[in-house]
């Protein structure tokens, strides 16, 4: 699953040819959560809320770009544009 984005410890993927909704994956630790591009919501599994708020405000900030990553880019080249990270 190839990495996007990484910042202050978390790191975000997204897979190839994955289902709807449009989706993230965010990793901290040993926490693991699929995020909704779209509402910034988890769709399943859990993160701290001190790192769910920084997912959450980058997701915002990058919405456009994740939403390009997950229609466009990964579902037909096989690639993704990397996002710059939580400053």
């Amino acid at each position: 699953m190839p990495e996007i984005s990484r910042f202050l410890g978390i790191i975000i993927r997204m897979f190839f040819d994955d289902h709807n909704p449009p989706h993230f994956h965010a990793e901290f630790q040993d926490f693991k959560a699929i995020i909704d591009i779209k509402t910034a919501e988890i769709l399943e599994g859990y993160l701290p809320s001190k790192q769910l708020k920084l997912v959450q405000a980058w997701a915002i900030i990058h919405e456009k770009e994740l939403l390009e990553n997950f229609v466009n880019l990964g579902k037909e080249l096989k690639s993704w544009n990397k996002i710059d990270p939580l400053q």
